[in-house]
């Protein structure tokens, strides 16, 4: 249960900060534990590194504003902190397997990397 909370706590951080870069070191000095620490912890209870969750969520957000708004593709990329339009696109085709045109095209958002607050940490 002490661990189930410490990863709610991780990641209700980076819920509020996802549009900030966002560090290991950065988390860890915030929540006030070793990088280490927060980094194995996270990755034994999730099956992911702190990153991956990170990468997921901007992606996941992209998605939903490349469905629900009009912001040029470029735009979306760099909320997402992505340094080139190239990089996101490689990026999105990845996690949801079509360019983000062809998915602003489809026009239906797909969760792919759900918020682990309402996820059920890994025992």
């Amino acid at each position: 249960m002490k661990d189930e909370m410490f990863i709610k706590k991780i990641t209700s951080y980076i819920e509020a900060h996802l549009d900030e870069d966002l560090s290991l070191e950065r988390i860890a000095d915030n929540l006030h534990y070793s990088k280490f620490y927060l980094a194995r912890t996270f990755a034994e209870q999730t099956g992911s590194t702190i990153g991956k969750y990170i990468q997921g969520r901007r992606l996941t957000l992209a998605a939903w504003k490349l469905v629900e708004t009009n912001k040029p593709i470029v735009e979306i990329s760099y909320e997402a902190h992505y340094n080139s339009q190239q990089a996101f696109t490689l990026a999105f085709r990845r996690l949801y397997l079509c360019t983000p045109q062809v998915y602003r095209r489809r026009g239906q958002f797909d969760i792919r990397q759900p918020q682990m607050s309402i996820w059920r940490a890994a025992a």
